[in-house]
């Protein structure tokens, strides 16, 4: 907007002085000069005046798609909220089950974290920085689950408690 209203005042200050000029029957060179002069500042008010406006739809586009962005992320949240509730009883079912299991399997709470953990899909080194452990440690805790499990490494862990829920619906 600055380099706009430079040129425009370029171009007035141009103006006036040709005026000024012609009317004191200055040289046609000097007079030449500043029609040029003049002319590069309406050209330069031009160019930025469109880039003026070329921005200020992209800042209107943009602000569309951000409120649009915005109304999908709260239509997104309500859904997931639905499913939360829908699900929160099964899902407490389903840790209560977890929670017996690894009782079983006679994991300490430290494995036990870790077992839940590598079911949510995280790697080592996630489990590693969440628990604020080494990755050699978190290896190591994944390794007495199995173990413990009777499991062969991560997979059969996922397919001990997940195999049984992806049966069809009948």
């Amino acid at each position: 907007m600055g380099v706009l209203l430079a040129f425009i005042g370029v171009a007035l200050f141009a103006a006036v002085d040709i005026a000024a000029d012609l009317h004191e029957g200055a040289a046609l060179g000097h007079v030449a000069t500043e029609a040029g002069i003049l002319l590069a500042a309406l050209l330069g008010s031009i160019f930025m005046a469109y880039r003026l406006v070329l921005t200020l739809r992209r800042a209107r586009a943009m602000q569309e798609e951000a409120v649009e962005l915005a109304a999908q992320l709260e239509v997104t949240r309500a859904e997931a909220a639905r499913w939360r509730a829908e699900a929160r009883d099964l899902m407490q079912g389903l840790a209560a089950a977890l929670d017996q299991q690894f009782d079983r399997w006679g994991l300490t709470p430290a494995e036990k974290e870790v077992a839940l953990l590598l079911l949510k899909g995280l790697s080592h080194k996630d489990i590693a920085e969440v628990r604020s452990v080494t990755e050699a440690t978190a290896r190591q805790q994944a390794r007495a689950v199995y173990k413990k499990g009777g499991l062969s490494g991560r997979h059969d862990l996922a397919a001990f408690f997940l195999e049984d829920l992806m049966l069809p619906i009948e």
